[in-house]
């Protein structure tokens, strides 16, 4: 039996789905009720290691899908109560239930600001309090591996910015933008970013349930990546936009304005769309290279076919 924990959210609802198709046996462990599969699911909140302890009962492998990833999350003592103390509760049942298999879903973000086409072997430098909770959790995981190495299998997949059908991430912000035609491109334009189709991530997720015992550690990333004015001149092209990009504004302009929504978002108490720091995340390049094809998978989806699929959803 596999626990889904986190399984509600969007990665963990198209892995249960193709666990479903593959008649694979699974339970998820969420505090919110999904739509998918209501009745394999059991309410738990990660923080809880009693409800985490009754219901991980009969598990024999936990992926661990539940995070604190918003950009905006307050108090920010949430990434690490949810991501490093529910990752302190999970290793402690597992170890009390004897589970002998962990696959975790990180994030690049543990790498912060990294160099273009940054692997697995990358420098470890996040610059907010979500990589960072990222990474004490993988540390976590390790600890608890490393305990009996011969005989746990941990898998860490860090995948990149995640798009898809029914998402509401920063990906899915850009496309609707543009289709509503009040997109404003900010800066030159070069910036690389390297993405992950959802369905061709939970490919993944399912793919290493077979590692056998060991640290496993992998980015995922779908190919080829584009840079911001190729990836938004051809969401352009097929929404039928027009070409191009359209509007354009120097960067010093736009992040001026994410300032200005800075003070605003703290004056009001409320959370805005736009803020300094997604002006800088939108404007820099965040390019990873990958060892999954060292492993024999096969994405299931082209990248480009992923972003026409999500388009029809909008």
């Amino acid at each position: 039996m596999l626990a889904l924990v986190g399984g509600s959210g969007f990665i963990g609802t198209r892995l249960a789905l193709r666990l479903a198709a593959g008649e694979q046996a699974f339970s998820i462990q969420d505090k919110v009720l999904g739509t998918a599969y209501p009745e394999l699911t059991c309410p738990v909140d990660v923080r809880d290691i009693g409800a985490l302890r009754s219901a991980l009962r009969g598990a024999e492998c936990i992926v661990n899908l539940a995070a604190e990833h918003l950009d905006n999350v307050q108090p920010t003592s949430l990434y690490y109560d949810v991501n490093v103390g529910g990752a302190e509760n999970l290793c402690a049942v597992a170890e009390e239930l004897g589970i002998q298999r962990i696959v975790f879903t990180s994030s690049v973000a543990v790498y912060g600001f990294a160099p273009a086409n940054t692997d697995e072997s990358g420098e470890i430098n996040p610059f907010h309090d979500y990589g960072k909770s990222k990474w004490q959790a993988e540390e976590v995981f390790r600890q608890w591996q490393v305990k009996d190495a011969a005989n746990r299998s941990l898998v860490i997949v860090r995948p990149t910015v995640v798009f898809g059908e029914g998402n509401r991430g920063n990906v899915y912000n850009l496309l609707k933008q543009i289709a509503s035609g009040r997109f404003v491109m900010l800066g030159e334009g070069t910036n690389v970013k390297s993405m992950a189709y959802v369905e061709n991530v939970a490919a993944f997720l399912e793919f290493s349930l077979g590692f056998g015992p060991g640290i496993h550690t992998y980015n995922y990333v779908d190919k080829p990546d584009m840079d911001m004015n190729t990836l938004v001149s051809q969401v352009r092209a097929t929404l039928g936009r027009g070409q191009g990009v359209g509007v354009r504004l120097p960067y010093s302009l736009g992040l001026l304005a994410g300032y200005g929504f800075d003070v605003l978002a703290r004056l009001s108490g409320r959370k805005l769309p736009v803020s300094s720091l997604r002006v800088k995340k939108f404007c820099s390049t965040t390019q990873f290279a990958s060892s999954v094809e060292l492993t024999g998978f096969q994405a299931p989806v082209g990248l480009k076919d992923g972003l026409e699929r999500t388009l029809r959803k909008l």
